[in-house]
This record gives structure tokens, C-alpha cells and sequence, in this order.
């Protein structure tokens, strides 16, 4: 008999119950047990768990958010933590843990198996930035999600002349700008993998407005650190990563480019609407495909992995070559958007 211990971690992203419910029904056509953590790491040194079962998994594959619930929370800042997550581990008689987390959740699972706690990693993130794979669960959803937003403010930056700055997420990486921009018709896109000045963007402002269109939307991804900025003053979460919300990069540039272009702004920042919702079709198939894969592998005897699609395949890749690595945004997808601004 084996026995799997899912567990979710990082923020949430849409897709999440759809790889739990693939697990779990793999799981029961293996004959294998599953266990579910309650929040995260906090469930798992907690013992906080509950047996998963078809009922469990009933109706969960269009829902939002998590069933299990999520955390944000690294068990390394004290070793009481790991030491309770291996004593739960034994007390539960867990085969592995299965966790469907972001680009930290693979640093702590790398962690862990040196610490002799075997586990795979689902990739579930809208800012995609986990090495390894083409894309992260909840991406897809969240890309929708900017797409219909931009379509919406069109509408309002036309009819008030105004130029609108729309602030994305991607903690470091830009690839939910450069896509939802690209598929939304961003007259600019601004990400960190691209070189910028203020002054290249406020002059393709300009030269719209000599075109006759006097308005403009550019996007912008949170992890952008503008020309002026003071990186000595950046704060940073417990994973070293600087803590984006309180730097504001939407108003600032949307200042900047206001005093340049003598056009009034407007700033929309999109926040946690990217994370929640309906996960669409893709997001969903690529869920369930990774949920799959993962009972899978458990079969086979294969841990430590993180899970990926390439090129349409499923694929893996050790924590050795994937813990310290970002899935920056692929710049030949700018140079596609280029044509457009």
C-alpha cells in the first residue's frame, strides 16, 4: 500500500482543486491512499489532516481557490518545523508528499529530500517563473484574466483621453505582462527582462498621440525596478525575494510618464483578481495531466523531480537542476508584441 500526503504551498493560483481531485482519482485507481494537509506546511507540522476519498473530490474541478486551504510559510526558519514534518511524515505512513507549489515551494521540497523526506512538485503559479517547465498551473487563467481587463479599458482610456498604467503581478519575472499584454493590445509593455527608460516609453506616447490616438495603455509587471529607484531601501520576505506591494511601481511610472507626456493617467493594479476564478480549459487539462503524472511516478518508485510540460510532453527535472533557477519570460515574445506598439 502506498500513501500519498498532498500539500499545498505558496499563493493560490486557479487549477489547484483540479490537481488534487487528478491525484486523488489516480490514487484510488492504483489503490493507493491520500491524505490532505490543512494549510499547507502549517497542516503538515500540525498533523492537521484529513483522508481524502471520491466524495472529497466531488465537484472540485472548475473550483477556485483550494479545498486543502495554503500557506506561505518556510519550515527551515526553525528547525522544531522540519523536525515535526518528519515525525508526521513516519506517524502518517507517507510513501511522499506531493506538493503543488511555486519556485520557493521547490527550494523547501529540495531541502527536505536531503533531509530524507521524498516528495514531487506540482508546478502551480500564475507568475510561471518555475524552472522546468513551459508553464505553471493557474497561468493560463490569470493571462485571461488581464486579456478581459484591458479589452474593459480600452473603452474608458479612448473616451477620457487618458493614458492608463496597468500593473500586473510577477514577483521577478514578466511573463504575465508580456502575455495578458500581448493578448489584451498593450500599447507598451514593460518588463524586467527587457531593458527600458521612462523617457523611450513616454516617446512612443507621444508618437501616438501624433498618430491620432490619444490615449494609451501600458502594462507593467510589479518586479520592474524603475531608473530612479533606491534598491538599498527594497524590503525582502523571509525567501529573499523583494516585497513588491508597498514599491507602487504602477503610480510611479504612471507619474513619471504624466509629467512627460502631459497626458492625464489613470493606474489599475490588478492584484488577487489574477489569482482567483474559474480556471480555464487549459489550465485545467494541464492540472489534471501533472495530478496524473505524479500517481504515476509514485508507481514507478521516481521522487524528488519537479514536474513540467515541454513542447506538449510531461517532464521532469531534478531538484539538483531546478531549485535555484527562474523561468524568465521569453523575450522573443516581446519582440512579437513590438509589432504592435
Amino acid at each position: 500500500m502506498k500513501r500519498i500526503g498532498i500539500v499545498c504551498d505558496g499563493g493560490d493560483a486557479p487549477g489547484i482543486n483540479t490537481a488534487i481531485r487528478a491525484i486523488a482519482r489516480a490514487s484510488f485507481e492504483k489503490e493507493y491512499e491520500v491524505l490532505g494537509f490543512i494549510d499547507g506546511f502549517h497542516g503538515l507540522i500540525e498533523n492537521d489532516v484529513k483522508i481524502i476519498t471520491k466524495s472529497s473530490v466531488s465537484g472540485i474541478l472548475a473550483l477556485g481557490g483550494s479545498i486543502l486551504g495554503i500557506s506561505r510559510f518556510n519550515p527551515y526558519r526553525d528547525p522544531k518545523y522540519v523536525e515535526a514534518i518528519r515525525e508526521n511524515f513516519k506517524r502518517n505512513s507517507l510513501t511522499l508528499l506531493v506538493f503543488i507549489g511555486d519556485r520557493d515551494t521547490v527550494t523547501i521540497a529540495k531541502r527536505l529530500a536531503d533531509d530524507g523526506i521524498p516528495s514531487i512538485v506540482i508546478p502551480k503559479t500564475i507568475d510561471n517563473d518555475v524552472y522546468g517547465t513551459d508553464y505553471s498551473i493557474g497561468f493560463d487563467t490569470a493571462v485571461s484574466v488581464i486579456a478581459q481587463s484591458l479589452d474593459n479599458l480600452h473603452a474608458t482610456a479612448s473616451a477620457h483621453h487618458r493614458l492608463m498604467v496597468v500593473e500586473t503581478m510577477g514577483r521577478e519575472t514578466g511573463w504575465l505582462a508580456l502575455f495578458g499584454g500581448l493578448a489584451g493590445g498593450a500599447d507598451y509593455i514593460v518588463i524586467p527582462e527587457v531593458p527600458f527608460t521612462i523617457e523611450e516609453i513616454a516617446a512612443h506616447v507621444e508618437k501616438r498621440k501624433r498618430e491620432g490616438k490619444n490615449f494609451s495603455i501600458v502594462v507593467v509587471a510589479e518586479g520592474v525596478v524603475l531608473p530612479d529607484e533606491d534598491k538599498s531601501k527594497f524590503e525582502f520576505d523571509e525567501f529573499g525575494h523583494k516585497v513588491n506591494a508597498k514599491r507602487m511601481v504602477g503610480y510611479r511610472l504612471a507619474s513619471k510618464l504624466e509629467e512627460l507626456t502631459h497626458l492625464k493617467s489613470r493606474v489599475m493594479i490588478l492584484g488577487y483578481l489574477q489569482r482567483g476564478g474559474i480556471p480555464t480549459n487549459s489550465d485545467r487539462i494541464l492540472a489534471t495531466r501533472f495530478g496524473v503524472e505524479a500517481v504515476n511516478l509514485v508507481g514507478l518508485g521516481i521522487s524528488n523531480v519537479v514536474l513540467g510540460v515541454k513542447n506538449g510532453e510531461v517532464i521532469t527535472t531534478p531538484y539538483d537542476e531546478a531549485y535555484d533557477k527562474i523561468h524568465t519570460a521569453d523575450t522573443k515574445y516581446y519582440e512579437l508584441a513590438r509589432i504592435f506598439f
